[in-house]
Parts: structure tokens; C-alpha cells; sequence
């Protein structure tokens, strides 16, 4: 009885393998030294004498001699198909911290990434190619942030990193980033090393720095209040840099100023807000952020605090103020986006498409997300490219266009530190008015530049590699 001889590891009927791995004898370029040699003569070779080989015990190489050119031929009659390049997805990977305090946050950006996305894709994609958006749980912890980092990039080959809410985490994943050349867009993580002292060359931030927001809306809390603060702030890179700013711009308006840095995940201020109406500040600045902020905001207004002294801060987000009862939407401060901008152009119709494909009003968070995708395919379109460093030299200076910015005057990433420039709106929230999401007005608009200051000042030396 005939019996089939022993086969090659990786080479039976029904599997397609292909490049070096299909060969042992070949080098890393996936070609075998037989195709290599000088004047060697190839003859099509049918599949039914492949096969009639394979049924005989005729080894692979030699059926490579007879003719096969790898990469042009059917194994075991199943065609080896090449996939085009304008076929496969472009890549973009997203950390986010999906659990814990900041979630909700998080959540908005990656939804904001997924809108951009599907509005891409139904064009026609980045350079022809449609956008896949792998998004991993950073779970607001360091260690796992840049481990899903490594995975995106060594594992899953995305062309593009964005993250994370968390500054820390957003830090380190600089780190990785920058190291492998992979181009990286932090859409929402706030402190200033990451486009200051510590910036990258591939390393580019939408949001505003914590030196932004601080000078934004600091001469406003004096105006309205007083010159003395209480600070209740978080106890990581976020918090740290926030508080610095503040009290930074407080000391040049002669003020004075007492605090707690409390943990990230704190639930229960009690205390700090005991030791904050003790001191009889003007205003109290709440600088928490995520489910924390929403429950120091809960409590501020339970010890009715609201009558002793004003309320304001950086950031109290669209997320944050629909999840508090309405006596806790109060007080001044920054908004990174608006979605209410009468008379500007492109904004009434975006909300609108948003409203309906994802069933809410786009907040900043949202906003940030949206522009991270567009900021991907506006680069890829200067460049031509995907390559990190051709895509950080096309962003560099790189202003978005009006349905983009969705916002007045000129917004742009600026070359000397990657930070992008747009207005800061700064106002009152309140409960709602014309509608559930009608809950803050602005008073004013601060240009980026201007509550930035120069790129000398932020401690930036960018350097491009070779």
C-alpha cells in the first residue's frame, strides 16, 4: 500500500502559506536561492503536476526548482492572492482609560473618534484606504496604559497612536511612542511636559495645556470673587501642573491661597470642604475631575457652601454637569469646545449630524476625538505618507479648516511645541435653559496663543530625528 511520506512542517493540503515562513530555505525577503540563481530558467508548471508531486514524495524545493515562483503560482490549486495595498485599513489605535473615575470622559473622546471614522470612510478613507480604529482600556493606570501601547504597535501594527484622558499615562505613552517612530496624538491628557520640557518630536496634543486653562480663567474668578482661593485638586501630573498655573497667575494678582491635593479617585471630601469653609475663601476651585469632581461638586452643594463663597475652576465638562442635580450647575469656567456657537460657520451643521448618529449633543471631549482623526488625514494628505516622521514634519504648522475647527478665527498645531491653538471659551454653567445641553454660556473667547504664551517660555526643544 502506498504510504504518503512524511511533509514539511507548514506545508500540507488546504493551507496557503506564503513569504519566508512558507519556506525554510528562504532569506528574510521571502525569496528562495533557487529563484536568485543566475540564469535560471522558469516553465509554467500546472497544478496537476504540483500535485501529482506531492502525491509521489517529491519535496517541496524540488517543486520550487521545477518552476514555482513563489508569489506567482496556486498551491494545491487555491489561488495565492496578494492583497492590494489600497485595500488594507489604515490603522489607528486608541487609549483610553474605559473604566474608572475618568471614563465617562474617555468614552466621548473614543466617540468622537468613531464619528470621524464612519464619516471618513463613507468619502472614501485616508489616501484611498478606509480607517480602522482599534481602541484598548488604558483602565487609568500607568503600567497598562503603555502596555496596550506596546501591543498596538508591536502586535496589532497600527500607524497611529491616540491617548490618553489620564496625563500621566498619556506621558508615558510618549515615551514608547517616540522611541518606535509612531506618530502620536494625545487628545485629552492636560499636563504641560507633554508639549513643554519633556515634548517629542512625534508628540502632538489637542487640548489646551493646565497653563492654558489656569491663565484663561483666573483674571475672571478674581474679577467676580476675590483674589483669596481654596484649591481642592488631584494628586497626579494633571493636578500638580493645574494647581502650579493657578497659583502662578494668582500671585501676580496679589492673591492668596490654601488646598488639599487629594487622591484621583476620591469619593468622600468632607474634610477638605470642613477645612475649605473654615478658611473663607472667595472662591473655591474645584479641580477634580471625572466622577470625583461630580462627587465634590454633590457635596459642595449638600453643606450649602454655594452662599459663603463662588465656585469655579479649569474644567467642569458636559459630561460632569448633566450628572449633578441642578443646584450643583453653578460657577465659572473653562470650556475647551462649545457646542452652542451661533453664526459660526460649519458648527450648527455638525451638531446636528452628530445629534443624530450618535443620539447627544458633541461635547469637547467629543470635539477632541473628531479632530484627531481629521488631524491623521489632513497630515497623511500634506505628506503623501504614513511614515511618524513625515507625518509630524506635515502637522507641524498645520491649521485646521473651518468644518474642522468648528470654531472663529485660526486654529492651528503650533510648529515650535505641537500644541494646538484654539479659542478658550470661558463662561458660566447653570442649569438648563432652552434645552437638556443648554447649560453654559460664554462670556468670552481667550485665543490659544495668548493664554499660551510664547514657545520659549514652555521649556520645548524639539528635535527631529535624523
Amino acid at each position: 500500500m502506498y504510504r504518503r511520506p512524511p511533509q514539511p512542517k507548514g506545508w500540507y493540503a488546504g493551507q496557503t502559506v506564503t513569504g519566508a515562513a512558507a519556506d525554510p530555505a528562504c532569506d528574510r525577503s521571502g525569496q528562495s536561492p533557487y529563484s536568485r540563481q543566475k540564469n535560471h530558467k522558469f516553465r509554467e508548471v500546472t497544478v496537476a503536476e504540483i500535485n501529482h508531486g506531492i502525491r509521489h514524495g517529491i519535496g517541496r524545493r524540488r517543486v520550487v526548482q521545477l518552476g514555482l515562483a513563489l508569489g506567482a503560482t496556486q498551491i494545491i490549486g487555491a489561488p495565492f492572492i496578494i492583497k492590494a495595498r489600497g485595500e488594507e485599513p489604515i490603522k489607528i489605535g486608541f487609549v483610553n482609560p474605559l473604566t474608572g473615575i475618568l471614563s465617562a470622559l474617555a468614552q466621548s473622546e473614543v466617540e468622537g473618534a468613531q464619528y470621524a471614522r464612519d464619516v471618513l470612510n463613507k468619502k472614501g478613507g485616508i489616501l484611498g484606504r478606509q480607517v480602522e480604529l482599534l481602541v484598548e482600556d488604558s483602565a487609568n493606570d500607568v503600567g497598562t496604559g503603555v502596555q496596550k501601547t506596546n501591543k498596538l504597535i508591536d502586535r496589532d501594527k497600527v500607524d497611529v497612536i491616540f491617548g490618553d484622558v489620564n496625563s500621566g499615562i498619556a506621558y508615558a505613552m510618549s515615551q514608547v511612542t517616540s522611541e518606535k517612530k509612531v506618530f502620536h496624538i494625545v487628545p485629552g491628557g492636560h499636563t504641560d511636559p507633554i508639549t513643554g520640557k519633556d515634548c517629542k518630536w512625534n508628540v502632538f496634543r489637542i487640548c489646551n495645556t493646565t497653563s492654558m486653562d489656569a491663565t484663561a480663567i483666573t483674571k475672571v474668578l478674581v474679577e467676580k470673587f476675590g483674589k483669596k482661593f481654596f484649591f481642592i485638586t488631584p494628586d497626579y501630573a494633571y493636578g500638580r501642573t493645574l494647581e502650579e498655573s493657578f497659583i502662578k497667575n494668582l500671585k501676580k494678582a496679589g492673591g492668596t491661597f490654601e488646598g488639599d491635593y487629594l487622591p484621583i479617585n476620591t469619593s468622600d471630601f468632607s474634610a477638605t470642604l470642613i477645612k475649605a469653609k473654615a478658611y473663607k475663601p472667595n472662591v473655591l476651585l474645584n479641580n477634580m475631575g471625572g466622577l470625583a469632581q461630580i462627587n465634590c461638586m454633590k457635596q459642595f452643594t449638600q453643606f450649602g457652601m454655594g452662599k459663603d463663597m463662588g465656585l469655579g475652576g479649569a474644567l467642569f465638562e458636559l459630561e460632569s454637569i448633566k450628572s449633578v442635580p441642578k443646584d450643583a450647575q453653578a460657577g465659572w469656567w473653562d470650556m475647551e469646545w462649545w457646542w452652542d456657537q451661533p453664526n459660526v460657520p460649519h458648527v450648527a451643521e455638525f451638531v446636528a449630524d452628530f445629534r443624530k448618529a450618535m443620539n447627544k449633543a458633541p461635547s469637547a471631549r467629543h470635539w477632541f476625538g473628531y479632530v484627531a482623526v481629521q488631524s491623521v488625514r489632513l497630515a497623511a494628505e500634506k505628506a503623501k505618507s504614513l511614515a511618524g516622521p513625515k507625518l509630524a514634519m506635515a502637522m507641524e504648522d498645520l491649521e485646521l479648516p473651518p468644518d474642522v475647527a468648528l470654531q472663529p478665527g485660526k486654529v492651528q498645531y503650533r510648529a515650535g511645541d505641537h500644541e494646538l491653538m484654539p479659542n478658550i471659551f470661558v463662561g458660566e454653567v447653570h442649569p438648563p435653559k432652552a434645552s437638556p445641553d443648554d447649560v453654559f454660556s460664554t462670556s468670552a473667547l481667550v485665543p490659544g496663543e495668548q493664554a499660551a504664551g510664547p514657545v520659549s517660555e514652555t521649556g520645548c526643544q524639539m528635535v527631529h530625528p535624523a
